[in-house]
C-alpha cells in the first residue's frame, strides 16, 4: 500500500497484555464540543480516558480521540474562537440524497458509498483547507501520538472504508479532517492523491475494530443516528445534553452549552467507566 493511504478496515484489534478501548463515534461540531467536554470531565473524575490502550475515532470521535490521545488541554476549546469568516450555507438537499442512497434495499454498501461519495465531491461545502485548518486548530498537533489511535474514513472512489494510525505518514490533521468530511458540510479530504470523506459511512462508530482489544467503551453523541454496537460500557448524552444539542448539529452556537452538558455528565460516566475496566494513570 502506497504510504499515506489509508489501510483497509479490519474488524478487531489485538492487544498483547489485555487493556481496554475507547470508541468514540460521530456527532458533528457540536458531538465533538460534547465528547470534548465528557473527556475533560472524565480527567477531573480521576478518569485518564487516554489511558486506554486503543483508541478509536470516527468523525467527531476522530476530532475529539485525536485531542485526548495527545494530551491537548480540552479546557482550551470550551468555547471556540470568535471568526469573521463565514461558512458555507449546508445543503440539506445533499443529506437527503445521502439518506435516499443508503435506504436503497440491496444496493452493494461499497457501491452505496460510491454514489455518497459522488454527491459529496459535487455539492458546495467548506474548503477541504480550511476545514484541515479548523481540525489543526482542534487537536493542537500534527503529530500522532504515542498511544495506539486509529481514525477511520471512507475512500470517496472505491467507496472502501479505510483506518489511518501512527505507521501510516498521514498528518493527524489531515487523518482527522478526512474522517470528519461530512457530504456537504465539508469537501473530501486529498490524502495520497485520493479523495477520503466522512468515516461514519464506513460502519458508523466503528466499534468493530475494538473488538477482540478488552473491555470496550463506547461514547456515541448521536446513538439515534449511529447506535446498536456492542459494548461493555455505553455512554451516550443525558437529557442535559440532548437539550443543549438542539436540532442541528453543526450549530456552532451550541458548542459552549454541549462543552458543559458532557463536563457535567462525566461523573456518572467515570463511575461506570472504572466499574468495567482498569483504568491507569498517564
Amino acid at each position: 500500500m502506497p504510504r499515506g493511504q489509508g489501510r483497509p478496515y479490519r474488524r478487531g484489534m489485538e492487544l498483547s497484555g489485555g487493556g481496554w478501548a475507547l470508541v468514540l463515534g460521530p456527532g458533528g461540531p457540536v458531538g465533538t464540543a460534547w465528547l470534548a467536554g465528557l473527556a475533560a470531565g472524565l480527567r477531573r473524575a480521576g478518569v485518564e480516558p487516554a489511558s486506554a490502550d486503543l483508541i478509536v475515532g470516527t468523525s467527531a470521535g476522530a476530532i475529539a480521540g485525536a485531542m485526548i490521545a495527545t494530551g491537548r488541554d480540552l479546557a482550551a476549546v470550551a468555547e471556540l474562537p470568535p471568526s469573521d469568516e463565514r461558512r458555507p450555507v449546508v445543503d440539506g438537499s445533499v443529506m437527503a440524497g445521502v439518506v435516499e442512497i443508503g435506504s436503497t434495499a440491496d444496493l452493494d454498501p461499497d457501491e452505496a458509498r460510491r454514489r455518497i461519495g459522488r454527491l459529496a465531491l459535487e455539492a458546495a461545502a467548506l474548503p477541504e483547507e480550511r476545514h484541515r485548518t479548523s481540525m489543526k486548530f482542534l487537536v493542537g498537533t500534527d503529530e500522532w501520538p504515542d498511544g495506539h489511535l486509529l481514525v477511520t474514513a471512507v475512500d470517496v472512489a472505491s467507496g472502501r472504508p479505510v483506518v489511518w494510525d501512527a505507521s501510516s505518514g498521514v498528518p493527524l490533521s489531515a487523518a482527522v479532517a478526512a474522517s470528519s468530511a461530512a457530504p456537504g458540510y465539508a469537501e473530501p479530504v486529498t490524502i495520497g492523491g485520493r479523495r477520503y470523506m466522512d468515516g461514519a459511512f464506513g460502519g458508523g462508530s466503528n466499534a468493530d475494530l475494538a473488538r477482540h482489544a478488552g473491555p470496550v467503551v463506547l461514547v456515541e453523541p448521536l446513538p439515534q443516528a449511529f447506535g446498536g454496537a456492542a459494548a461493555d460500557v455505553r455512554i451516550v448524552p443525558d437529557e442535559g445534553g440532548r437539550e443543549a444539542f438542539g436540532d442541528d448539529v453543526g450549530d456552532l452556537a451550541r458548542w459552549t452549552p454541549a462543552y458543559r452538558a458532557g463536563s457535567r455528565q462525566a461523573t456518572t460516566a467515570a463511575e461506570r467507566i472504572r466499574a468495567a475496566v482498569t483504568v491507569r494513570g498517564r
